[in-house]
């Protein structure tokens, strides 16, 4: 059973900047796609960006786009998101997920991680 921590979520005032991270306690081929998930309260959980372990290949939800930046760290069991000119509207619990297939479906991944709070604050 693949297991994800997610750590670095913080309250911080808009357009300001934070970066989380999320780590794999293995990596198995059922996890050749990482994700960044986020669900604030009265939403649904959506897609913010992922990253194909094997090839590098990154997907970005059009609200973060040229803002995050999603990357993997050593061993490739570590991935960050890299959040720039946050806005309020990017207040939420983010999830660290991961799958066999990279999209910002939430059907297309099996592992999640309990979630690190995001705050940002106008």
């Amino acid at each position: 059973q693949v297991q994800l921590v997610e750590s670095g979520g913080s309250s911080v005032q808009a357009g300001g900047s934070l970066s989380i991270s999320c780590v794999a306690s293995e990596y198995t081929s059922r996890t050749a796609c990482m994700a960044w998930f986020r669900q604030a309260p009265g939403n649904e959980r959506e897609g913010v960006a992922a990253i194909n372990r094997y090839g590098g290949a990154t997907w970005y939800a059009d609200s973060v786009k040229g803002r995050f930046t999603i990357s993997l760290g050593y061993a490739k069991r570590t991935m960050y998101l890299q959040m720039n000119s946050l806005k309020p509207e990017d207040t939420a619990m983010y999830y660290c997920a991961a799958g066999d297939y990279c999209s910002g479906n939430v059907g297309d991944f099996g592992y999640w991680g309990k979630g690190t709070q995001v705050t940002v604050s106008s």
